[in-house]
């Protein structure tokens, strides 16, 4: 017999008469008023165009090296920052480690190449710093700033969880991951996000053979969990148009087409791009396209004017 059919046999046969009167009680209770239903992304237009981060598939798609993978990893910061949820990012290309440093450049305002040369290389070259400022962005740069970044950080980081996946590792290995912290953290709720997903079916087949069996198994995962899971993936093809992906996956809520705005970039200086965010699919709410600048050098994106 089926997990289905026992899970029906356990349920007492409810109509939708009580169902419906059951969801307008819950709508009913006292509550703050939300512009968003679903959790702060920490972009304001983001938010608008998804109405916040709500259980579902999201998959982000751009080519090698675009900021898939800083712009995954902040968002998931952010969400686990200003809605007090755990988060967690499961890594099938990189190192904690190198993670860890995108996420104090970012914090910080100090460069990753900088971060990497260690305490000696910031004291030496930026030395102590010389009154006791209490916010990171007041502070000279140093490494007495990227101590206080972390320090500051400490309370929503402890939220955070990084794993490493390799040839090994399955989706169920993941969903055991999710309930461990889960169970541990005692919500029933928390974002997800798998960067790389292409990685977790090791098959000679071609990337566009690949993305529906795993886009299937994914959404599989979040209907058990019912939780929020983005995935990233890679966009070989990227000089076709963004809305191809909407054609091409079927199981996902959301698709996010990331790639270089060309004209925009021109005006920034390097290394900083000019991005643009083309939301192809969004069963919640609007298609839309939305200006990102992005900073290879502090792994940081910021929303820009429209």
């Amino acid at each position: 017999m089926s997990n289905l059919v026992v899970a029906m046999d356990k349920e007492r046969l409810k109509s939708e008469g009580e169902e419906i009167y059951r969801l307008l009680g819950k709508l009913e209770r006292p509550s703050e008023v939300k512009e968003i239903a679903g959790w702060d992304s920490g972009f304001a237009a983001l938010n608008r165009a998804l109405n916040g981060i709500s259980p579902g598939l999201y998959l982000l798609i751009g080519p090698p090296a675009c900021g898939k993978s800083a712009f995954a990893k902040q968002l998931l910061d952010q969400v686990a920052r200003r809605n007090s949820v755990p988060a967690l990012f499961f890594a099938c290309a990189e190192k904690k480690a190198d993670l860890r440093i995108r996420t104090l450049a970012r914090l910080s305002g100090l460069e990753t190449r900088e971060i990497r040369r260690g305490a000696g290389y910031l004291l030496h070259t930026y030395g102590v710093a010389k009154h006791a400022a209490t916010e990171v962005d007041e502070m000279a740069p140093g490494w007495e700033k990227l101590k206080l970044a972390a320090e500051t950080a400490k309370n929503w980081l402890d939220r955070v969880y990084i794993f490493e996946c390799d040839a090994t590792t399955t989706l169920g290995d993941i969903e055991q991951r999710v309930r461990e912290v889960l169970d541990v953290r005692k919500t029933p709720s928390a974002l997800v996000v798998i960067d790389d997903a292409q990685r977790l079916e090791h098959s000679r087949v071609s990337l566009d053979d690949r993305l529906p069996p795993i886009v299937e198994k994914l959404h599989d995962l979040t209907l058990r969990l019912d939780l929020p899971l983005f995935a990233t993936w890679p966009d070989l093809q990227s000089k076709e148009a963004p809305q191809q992906w909407a054609e091409k996956i079927i199981g996902a809520d959301v698709v996010m087409v990331m790639r270089e705005d060309a004209e925009r970039s021109k005006r920034l200086s390097e290394p900083n791009r000019a991005t643009a965010l083309h939301i192809v699919k969004n069963r919640a709410g609007e298609k839309a396209t939305l200006p990102f600048d992005f900073s290879p050098a502090l792994a940081r994106f910021s929303e820009a004017a429209a």
